[in-house]
């Protein structure tokens, strides 16, 4: 199995909170930012999905922390698609040290809303199939 898609954040003072390490929330800042930046190298834009009349909606979030991080602490952010049989799919995600520390794990279910029904795309894959230039990132 291929390596996940990944990208690089690193830890913002303004990020903290008054114990000093990253703030809660903003580590789901750090997964969504990964997602659209997969979407991205895949060649899906936010214009081309409203285009095609859809838009990517998160159903559940899951994060377990596991270490703290610290303002400057370099980080990478994994994302990875699972697919089912349905209307939703399964992000999993790691936020990593770059020295390797394990500092939280985020699980997601999303799916694709048909912006016009306002319901969700019977087979989200197929549409990700169809507007990415690069569907290997989304494990297709």
């Amino acid at each position: 199995m291929a390596e996940p898609f990944s990208v690089r954040v690193t830890v913002r003072g303004y990020e903290t909170d008054t114990q000093g390490h990253l703030n809660q929330a903003v580590y789901l800042n750090y997964a969504e930012h990964a997602r659209w930046s997969l979407l991205q190298a895949a060649g899906i834009s936010q214009a081309r999905l409203v285009g095609r009349g859809v838009g990517p909606v998160a159903l559940e979030t899951n994060i377990r922390y596991l270490r703290e991080l610290l303002a400057g602490d370099e980080t990478d952010v994994t994302c990875a698609f699972e697919w089912g049989g349905g209307k939703t799919f399964r992000i999993r995600q790691e936020i990593r040290k770059t020295d390797g520390t394990l500092a939280a794990e985020v699980t997601a279910v999303g799916g694709l809303l048909d912006l016009e029904q306002r319901k969700l795309i019977a087979d989200p894959r197929e549409v990700f199939k169809e507007l990415a230039a690069d569907p290997g990132l989304f494990g297709l």
